[in-house]
């Protein structure tokens, strides 16, 4: 299968927490690893199509100043959902062509920046993030490296992809629905959807009724994802949920972990995605935790609410963009998806509050099952199927053709959004007919975090993670 990356050099193998080692021993400059990213980058960017717009020439200038913080020196990319001063905020959508450079920077991504990140520029989502697959109507899609034919995931694909790639260690990305577990599984990668409220609040946040979204990181290993969010909880630590710390030792107990494979949606898991989920419960018990089944706790309104809930996000922005966002926006411009979606919410606006109500209430039911059972995680497959071929879920797709498509892939991530638990995906299968990453999803109460990424250091420690550095 045609691969693509950038581990051509040694700094490229270097996880983030080591990058950052290395800068403030004085082993590298800050500076030397900077450049060396922007050539990783413009070497294979050209391929796999993961930036949406560089900053290379501010980036080297800027790390010449960089010498402390964990990340010191690390080079990495903002999702083009998030603003970043001097650079234009896009959404991934051709609606914003016109978009004028931001003059500040977002909480969430200057906080990265505060923490001795050197920002190289934005990475590549669909439009507003609405669509699974990192795909547009008139330019070439972002293509997963393990697999050049196949989807990088969204909405936070390119971010996966530079990260997949070996350009950056680190890239930041937002979950809305899966966005960063998603991408995350399919280039074999750790994507941590975090407890709603531990990180910083985006500032869209006040505007909506239920919080699906949180901001988060891609990264290849466990520990870089918890040295971000330890140290993002000494910048800001939320009152509302039990403080993280740093969590750099695997779980020191047996956990009681609910196996679910039959997905919310209804729809069957293929045969490579089932072989990894019976192989990571095998692993599991093996490691001495008890594993019983489980079924999702959601009842048979979940996926229309919450498809109703994404389609109201659409419709928000198909008639406020230039408020919400930029006065450039041109909603002549908009992809059939966002258009077929805001469509679908007017046709039924008069069962918004009660969708509201029951999203708001999903959390009730999700907890009562790690009451009622005695769970401390769940466990499932990330993705309902392998990454699909590109096209298979293009954005150029007549809505009525694209949106059940959607529907059948994603069926496991979208209950954690609505309930606000954290949840996070582990590349712990591989389908070799493919060369694809297959992820694994662990799933805990509100505010349980840091026992996530305790259970992840103890299954990467026992099962390596795959990376195309070793290819």
């Amino acid at each position: 299968m045609p691969t693509a990356h950038a581990f051509g050099d040694d700094l490229a193998a270097l996880d983030a927490v080591a990058t950052g080692t290395a800068v403030r021993a004085g082993e590298v400059s800050a500076e030397e690893v900077v450049r060396a990213a922007i050539a990783r980058a413009r070497a294979v960017d050209p391929v796999i199509g993961a930036v949406a717009c560089d900053d290379y020439e501010r980036a080297a200038h800027r790390a010449r100043a960089v010498h402390v913080g964990v990340f010191a020196g690390v080079p990495t990319f903002i999702k083009d959902m998030t603003d970043v001063a001097g650079l234009p905020t896009r959404n991934g959508s051709a609606a914003f062509a016109r978009a004028r450079p931001a003059a500040t920077t977002f909480g969430i991504a200057q906080q990265l920046f505060d923490m001795g990140a050197v920002g190289l520029g934005k990475s590549t989502l669909p439009e507003f993030g609405f669509t699974p697959s990192t795909e547009f109507p008139d330019d070439e899609p972002t293509r997963n490296p393990w697999n050049l034919h196949r989807s990088a995931g969204g909405s936070s694909g390119g971010a996966a992809a530079l990260v997949a790639a070996g350009v950056v260690p680190i890239a930041h990305g937002q979950d809305g629905g899966g966005s960063i577990r998603l991408p995350a599984s399919c280039n074999g990668l750790v994507g941590l959807k975090s407890s709603r409220g531990r990180l910083l609040p985006d500032p869209h946040d006040r505007l909506l009724p239920v919080k699906l979204v949180v901001d988060g990181v891609l990264t290849r290993t466990v520990r870089d994802t918890a040295a971000y969010f330890a140290e993002a909880e000494r910048r800001y630590r939320s009152p509302h949920l039990p403080p993280l710390g740093d969590v750099t030792r695997p779980v020191g107990r047996r956990l009681r972990v609910g196996a679910l494979i039959d997905s919310p949606s209804g729809v069957a898991v293929d045969a490579p995605t089932r072989v990894a989920f019976d192989d990571t419960v095998a692993l599991l018990e093996e490691l001495g935790h008890d594993v019983v089944p489980v079924t999702a706790p959601v009842d048979d309104t979940f996926a229309e609410d919450f498809i109703h809930y994404w389609s109201m996000l659409a419709w928000s922005v198909s008639i406020a963009g230039k408020l919400l966002f930029d006065r450039s926006f041109d909603k002549r411009k908009l992809t059939l998806l966002t258009l077929g979606l805001a469509d679908r919410f007017r046709s039924k606006i008069a069962t918004t509050p009660g969708v509201i109500a029951r999203l708001r209430r999903s959390g009730v039911a999700y907890q009562a099952q790690f009451d009622e059972l005695g769970l401390d995680v769940v466990l499932s497959p990330t993705l309902v199927h392998l990454p699909p071929e590109l096209g298979h879920l293009g954005t150029h797709l007549h809505f009525d053709v694209l949106f059940p498509r959607v529907e059948q892939w994603v069926g496991f991530t979208p209950l954690a959004n609505a309930t606000g638990a954290p949840s996070i995906s582990l590349p712990l299968g591989h389908d070799d007919d493919t060369n694809l990453p297959i992820g694994m999803m662990a799933s805990a109460p509100m505010g349980h975090d840091g026992l996530l990424l305790q259970l992840a250091l103890e299954l990467e420690a026992a099962r390596p993670f795959r990376s195309l550095a070793g290819a």
